[in-house]
């Protein structure tokens, strides 16, 4: 009992001081335009640092990432022969869900680089 109280204590003493400690010295830190400047070689730059981000791109990186970490999770289920009963029905709904994912991303048009 004694244990967990402190164990509980030392979870949440910790990074409050860390927190506290970290909005003190930032406060001591001076704004200085030329530090916050992009630096290209020297020279002021032409042209904006920041290039526009293609928002198509990122949903289809999303997309991608959805879908290889569920047929990570789908991958050993074939090599095990004897499942469940509950764990069968889960694999159907996973894959019946992945499959109405699909099919509405397809009919969004999100899978089509225009």
């Amino acid at each position: 009992m004694n244990m967990t109280i402190i164990n509980t204590l030392i979870a949440v003493i910790f990074p409050i001081v860390i927190i506290f400690a970290t909005l003190m010295l930032n406060k001591s830190m001076q704004f200085n335009f030329e530090k916050s400047t992009p630096f290209e070689c020297g020279f002021d730059p032409h042209n904006s640092a920041r290039i526009p981000f293609s928002l198509r791109f990122f949903i289809l990186a999303v997309l991608f990432l959805v879908f290889d970490i569920e047929i990570a999770l789908l991958m050993p289920i074939p090599s095990s022969s004897s499942l469940p009963a509950a764990m069968k029905l889960t694999v159907v709904l996973l894959c019946g869900i992945l499959l109405i994912g699909l099919y509405h991303e397809w009919n969004e048009g999100s899978l089509e680089w225009k």
